[in-house]
């Protein structure tokens, strides 16, 4: 089993007792996990007439400022066969969502309306979206914006992402791991929208989360000529269910000695790739060449060491790769 060193003390897997104590722990941590821009609702419901569903809790994220979304919550622990059951618990979901709408839109509300701190965070964010209340807002994440779910588990297994990848909404998977020593506590874990809360954070980067359309992948030579060029495709990618319906472009940045972004190409579909919880990028046509857009000589930690985001007219206008990022 895996150990953690700190300084002189070495941090041991911890066991989680049943899955009541692993849910708990993931409300106590649901801002580092989920982020600032998102509300967790500790509900369950009954969902479906004749199919039923009992979902762990709801995620209303407004990283997005104008396209906010829902996600269901499903918390497991590997230990206890989730592949059947959350495969199942998310396939009843699909199925009941819609004629349950007006269901999960109550009980939502009623929730967030009974606690002050929720009612006032959602109508702040329903302002932002441009909704008149959050009435509006329900309407919208829960009718017409496309719902998701996250899967919180320690550990991920082929057989749950293979599961997974039957089903027709979009699953995102966080791992959630805890190591101990004496009464101190250490939690691993991958956040929610990673890529996309480093840019909100970023202090003096113009880029903006909702003008996000384009993803940036790194590429050895071979494999760039090969597949980006040769098959009209980049596979093995991991994206976020927020930016599928989001990327428009895809744009190829040839690492060391081109170290430069050099084609980009327009996205026709985006699919599941193979038995894997990462996607392949399919092109409308071929790659178009460009300018080359440089790293600076000097400048670390601007080279993309893995997929990163921009706009397709920041990518255009841009001289080197500060341009593009930040």
């Amino acid at each position: 089993m895996e150990r953690l060193l700190l300084g002189q003390n070495v941090f041991t897997y911890y066991e989680y007792i049943n899955e009541s104590e692993f849910e708990a722990k993931i409300l106590e941590e649901y801002i580092r996990i989920f982020g600032q821009d998102t509300i967790y609702i500790d509900i369950k419901k009954k969902i479906g007439s004749e199919i039923i569903t009992i979902p762990d809790g709801y995620l209303i994220d407004f990283t997005f400022k104008d396209k906010p979304r829902l996600y269901i919550i499903e918390n497991e622990l590997s230990s206890h066969d989730p592949y059947k059951h959350i495969g199942s618990q998310l396939l009843k979901f699909a199925i009941s969502y819609k004629e349950s709408g007006r269901k999960i839109k109550k009980f939502l509300l009623d929730n967030i309306i009974k606690d002050s701190d929720k009612l006032k965070f959602t109508e702040k964010g329903a302002k932002g979206a441009g909704f008149r209340n959050i009435d509006e807002l329900f309407d919208y994440i829960i009718f017409e914006a496309p719902v998701a779910a996250i899967v919180v588990i320690d550990h991920a297994s082929n057989e749950l992402i293979n599961v997974l990848n039957q089903l027709t909404i979009h699953t995102d998977i966080i791992r959630f791991q805890t190591f101990i020593f004496n009464n101190q506590q250490i939690h691993k874990f991958t956040p929610f929208n990673e890529e996309i809360r480093e840019i909100k954070e970023q202090k003096h980067s113009s880029l903006k989360v909702d003008d996000l359309d384009t993803i940036v992948v790194p590429a050895r030579k071979e494999g760039f000529e090969e597949v980006f060029l040769g098959e009209n495709r980049w596979y093995s990618i991991r994206i976020s269910a927020s930016m599928l319906d989001k990327i428009k472009y895809i744009a190829g940045y040839q690492t060391y000695p081109v170290s430069a972004i050099t084609h980009y190409a327009e996205v026709s579909k985006i699919e599941k790739w193979e038995d894997s919880d990462k996607y392949v990028v399919y092109f409308k046509e071929k790659a178009t060449k460009i300018e080359s857009i440089n790293l600076e000589l000097g400048r670390k930690g601007v080279a993309p060491q893995a997929p990163r985001y921009t706009s397709f007219d920041r990518l255009m206008k841009a001289k080197n790769l500060d341009d593009v990022f930040n």
